[in-house]
C-alpha cells in the first residue's frame, strides 16, 4: 500500500473505516437479494444492480458533510444506502433506512416513495438524496441547479452528482459542466465509469478511454481514480468538496469501476468475457479493504466476519419488513401529483370584482403587456429574496422582448442573469434550485425551443413530487413565449401548449392582456408547482388598464371578457382579443357573443365554461395551435364529457391550419385564425339554429 493510502487509512477512525466497509458489505448483499427477489418476480419492473461499485457511493459519500447534497441514477440504490446510512444516528435509524429502501423496490407502500418510484427513481430529498433517474444524465442539470442555489443562498454546502460513462455523451453533461465552471458552482461531478453503456464498450463510443479529460474543456480538474478503492475515491472527493467550498468551482473525478451483474438482470453479459469479468472480481472493492484493515492491525478477523454477519442480518430484516408491507392504497392513485392550494370562493369573488374593475374604471393607469411581466418580476424579487430570473439575454439586454428590462440594473447578476444557449441546462438547473429552496424563473425564449429541455421540465420537475412519494416541491416557473405573427417562420412561431398541457405535474398559464400576464405571473411565482408560463409574441406591444395596487389572480379561474347569451367562444392568449373583435362586429348584427378567456389551461377552469355552454348551447373553441392535437379539441372532450344534453348544436373548431407556420406574410395569415375565421365558425355553429 502507497504511504498516501497508508495515510488516508490513517486520518480515518477505526469506527469510520468498519462503517465503510459495512456499508459496502450491506450495498453487495442487499443488491444479490434484489437479484434473487426479480427472479422471483416478487420485485417487479426493471432494476439496475450496483454491486461491484460500492467503493464509490461509499468513499464518496464518507466524504461529505451531512448537509450536503447527492442525486443519482438509475443504477442508485449504492448511493441511496450510502448516504441515508450516513445521516441515521442509531442501529434502529439504520435498520428503517434500510427497510424503506427494500420495501419501495418491492413497490410497497412504507418504501421512501410509497412505492411510487422504485428501483429506478427512489430518493430521500428530506435528508439530501435529491433522487435517481431513469433517464441518462437526467439528474445532471438538476445537480447544477441544486448547486447554483446553494452559491445563491451563500451557503458552502456542496452537491455531489453521481452519473455513468453513458452519460458524459448526453447533452446534459455538456450544458451542465460547462455552466458549472463558468459559475464556479459547488459541485462535485462523478463518473462511474464501468466500462459499458448498456452492452456498448466506452472505448468505442469515446476517442479518449478517460472520460475525465473532457474536464479540460471546461477549464476545470479532471482526475481519474481507481473505483475499486474505497479510500482512493474517499481522498479524490474530499480534495474536491475543500475546493469547491473555497470557490474554486467543480471537479469531474471519473472513477473506473465494474458492475459484476448485467445492464439489468435480464442482460446476459455477452459482451464481456469471463476473463475480464474474473480479473475485475480478483480487485473487489470489499475483501480489498477488510485485508487491509487485517495487513494494518485496525481490525481483527473476528471484528470482520461480524460485520459481514450484521450486515446479512440488516438485509434480511429489511427484506423481511418489505414483504410484510402492504401495497399502496388505489385510492391514492392521484395524491400528490401537485401541491394542492385552490382558491377560495372569497378569492375568487374579490378577482372578479377586480375584473370588473379593470375593465369599467376609465382612470386606471395603462401598462404593456411587457411592462405588466416585469412589474410583476420585480414585485416578487422585492417582497422574496429567494426569487432569481435567468435565461437567454435575460440580464443587461433585458430578454428578448424587453420584459426583464432594467431588472438587471436593480438586482444586479447574483439575481437576475443570463445563462449559455443550453434549454436542458436552464430547464434542469429551474427544477434543481426549486427543490433546494429557491423560486427560480426561467425564460426560454421561444416555446419552440422547450421540447430541448423536455426531459428536465416534464420527466424531472414536473414528475419528482408524484415519485418521489409527495416529500418534495418544486416551485419553478419557465416563462416562454409562442405564436405566430412576426413572419419568422416555423420554428418560431408555434403553439406549443397542448404538449406541455399533458403532462401531470405541470401547471400550464396563458394570458392573454396585461392585467392578466401581471396578476397571474405573481401567483405563479408564489405556487409550489412547475408552472409554464406562455406569452404571447404580438401581445407584448398591446396596451390595457392595470391596477396599481397589490394583487393577484388564482389559478384555475377562467374570466367571461364579455357576456352573451347566442354563442360561446372559448379561447385564451391572443385569441382573446380576436374574439372580441369578431363579438363586436356580430353585436351589430343582432348575435350576442359570450367570450371566455381561459387564461389557465390547467388548472382548467371546467365551471365557468360550462356555465357558459348551459346558457348559449353553442360552442365555438378558437386556438392559435394546430387543430390536430390542440387543446381546444381536449376541452371539447370535457364539455361533451359533462355538458352534452346542453348543447343544441356541434361544437365548432377555430384552429391554426395543419401546416408548419410559414415565413410569408400573406401565408402566415392565411394559416392563423384571425377575426374573420372566428367570425365564420360562430356563423357555422349558428346555422343549427
Amino acid at each position: 500500500m502507497s504511504e498516501a493510502k497508508t495515510a488516508a487509512v490513517r486520518a480515518l477512525s477505526k469506527e469510520e473505516l468498519l462503517d465503510m466497509l459495512r456499508r459496502m458489505w450491506e450495498i453487495r448483499i442487499f443488491e444479490e437479494t434484489v437479484y434473487d427477489l426479480l427472479g422471483q418476480n416478487i420485485i417487479k419492473g426493471a432494476s439496475h444492480l450496483y454491486a461491484g461499485e460500492e467503493a464509490v457511493a461509499v468513499g464518496a459519500v464518507a466524504a461529505m458533510r451531512e448537509d450536503d447534497l447527492i442525486t443519482s441514477t438509475h443504477r442508485g440504490h449504492g448511493h441511496c444506502h450510502a448516504r441515508g446510512d450516513s445521516l441515521a444516528k442509531t442501529p434502529e435509524e439504520k435498520q428503517e433506512h434500510l427497510n424503506k429502501m427494500m420495501a419501495e423496490l418491492c413497490g410497497r407502500a412504507t418504501g421512501y416513495c410509497k412505492g411510487r418510484g422504485g428501483s429506478m427513481h427512489i430518493a430521500d430529498v428530506e435528508k439530501g438524496n435529491l433522487g435517481a433517474t431513469g433517464i441518462v444524465g437526467g439528474n445532471i442539470p438538476v445537480a447544477t441547479g441544486a448547486a447554483l442555489s446553494m452559491q445563491l443562498q451563500k451557503s458552502d454546502r456542496c452537491v455531489v452528482c453521481f452519473f455513468g460513462d453513458g452519460a458524459t455523451n448526453t447533452g446534459n453533461f455538456h450544458e451542465s459542466l460547462n455552466f458549472a465552471a463558468s459559475r464556479k458552482l459547488p459541485i462535485v461531478y462523478i463518473i462511474e465509469n464501468n466500462l459499458y453503456g448498456m452492452s456498448v464498450p466506452f472505448e468505442k463510443v469515446s476517442p479518449r478511454p478517460d472520460a475525465a479529460m473532457r474536464a479540460v474543456a471546461y477549464n476545470i480538474p479532471g482526475v481519474v481514480v481507481d473505483g475499486m478503492d474505497v479510500l482512493a475515491v474517499y481522498e479524490a472527493v474530499s480534495e474536491a468538496l475543500a475546493r469547491a467550498r473555497r470557490g474554486e468551482g467543480p471537479t469531474l473525478i471519473e472513477c473506473k469501476t465494474y458492475r459484476w451483474y448485467g445492464h439489468s438482470r435480464s442482460d446476459p453479459r455477452k459482451y464481456r468475457t469471463r476473463e475480464e469479468e474474473q480479473a475485475w472480481r480478483a480487485r473487489d472493492p470489499i475483501p480489498n479493504l477488510a485485508k487491509r484493515l487485517l495487513e494494518m492491525g485496525l481490525a481483527t478477523q473476528e471484528e470482520l466476519d461480524a460485520v459481514e454477519a450484521k450486515a446479512r442480518a440488516a438485509i434480511e430484516e429489511a427484506t423481511r419488513f418489505a414483504l410484510a408491507s402492504p401495497m399502496p392504497d388505489p385510492a391514492e392513485l392521484e395524491q400528490d401529483v401537485y401541491v394542492l392550494k385552490p382558491p377560495t370562493p372569497g378569492e375568487i369573488e374579490a378577482e372578479r370584482r377586480l375584473c370588473q374593475r379593470v375593465r369599467t374604471d376609465p382612470n386606471l393607469p395603462q401598462k404593456y403587456y411587457w411592462e405588466a411581466i416585469r412589474d410583476a418580476l420585480r414585485e416578487e424579487m422585492l417582497r422574496d429574496p429567494k426569487v432569481f430570473v435567468m435565461g437567454e439575454d435575460v440580464g443587461l439586454y433585458g430578454g428578448a422582448y424587453g420584459a426583464t428590462r432594467g431588472l438587471w440594473e436593480e438586482f444586479g447578476p447574483e439575481r437576475i442573469f443570463d445563462t449559455p444557449i443550453s434549454e436542458a441546462l436552464i430547464g434542469g438547473a429551474a427544477v434543481g434550485a426549486a427543490m433546494t429552496g429557491m423560486r427560480p424563473v426561467a425564460e426560454i425564449m421561444y416555446v419552440d425551443f422547450t421540447p430541448l429541455a423536455m426531459d428536465q421540465i416534464a420527466n424531472q420537475g414536473a414528475k419528482n413530487r408524484y415519485m418521489f412519494g409527495g416529500k418534495t416541491r418544486v416551485p419553478m416557473v419557465i416563462r416562454t413565449e409562442g405564436g405566430a405573427g412576426r413572419s419568422i417562420a416555423a420554428h418560431h412561431s408555434q403553439s406549443l401548449e397542448a404538449l406541455w398541457a399533458h403532462f401531470p405535474g405541470i401547471y400550464v398559464v396563458m394570458p392573454a392582456t396585461p392585467y392578466d400576464a401581471k396578476g397571474l405571473l405573481k401567483t405563479c411565482i408564489r405556487d409550489d408547482n412547475p408552472i409554464m408560463f406562455i406569452e404571447h409574441k404580438m401581445l407584448y406591444g398591446t396596451r390595457g388598464p392595470v391596477p396599481p395596487e397589490e394583487y393577484t389572480i388564482p389559478l384555475g379561474v377562467a374570466d367571461v371578457k364579455r357576456e352573451g347569451t347566442d354563442v360561446t367562444v372559448v379561447t385564451y392568449s391572443r385569441m382573446v382579443l380576436r374574439a372580441l373583435e369578431a363579438a363586436e362586429k356580430l353585436a351589430q348584427e343582432g348575435i350576442s357573443v359570450e367570450v371566455v378567456d381561459l387564461r389557465c389551461l390547467k388548472p382548467l377552469d371546467l365551471e365557468t365554461v360550462v356555465a357558459s355552454v348551459r346558457k348559449t348551447g353553442r360552442v365555438v373553441g378558437v386556438t392559435e395551435a394546430y387543430k390536430t392535437g390542440s387543446f381546444i379539441s381536449e376541452l371539447f372532450t370535457c364539455i361533451n364529457e359533462v355538458a352534452f344534453d346542453y348543447l343544441d348544436a356541434p361544437m365548432v373548431r377555430v384552429a391554426a391550419a395543419d401546416v408548419p407556420v410559414p415565413m410569408a406574410e400573406s401565408l402566415e395569415d392565411a394559416a392563423i385564425p384571425n377575426t374573420e375565421a372566428i367570425i365564420k365558425g360562430i356563423y357555422r355553429v349558428l346555422r343549427y339554429a
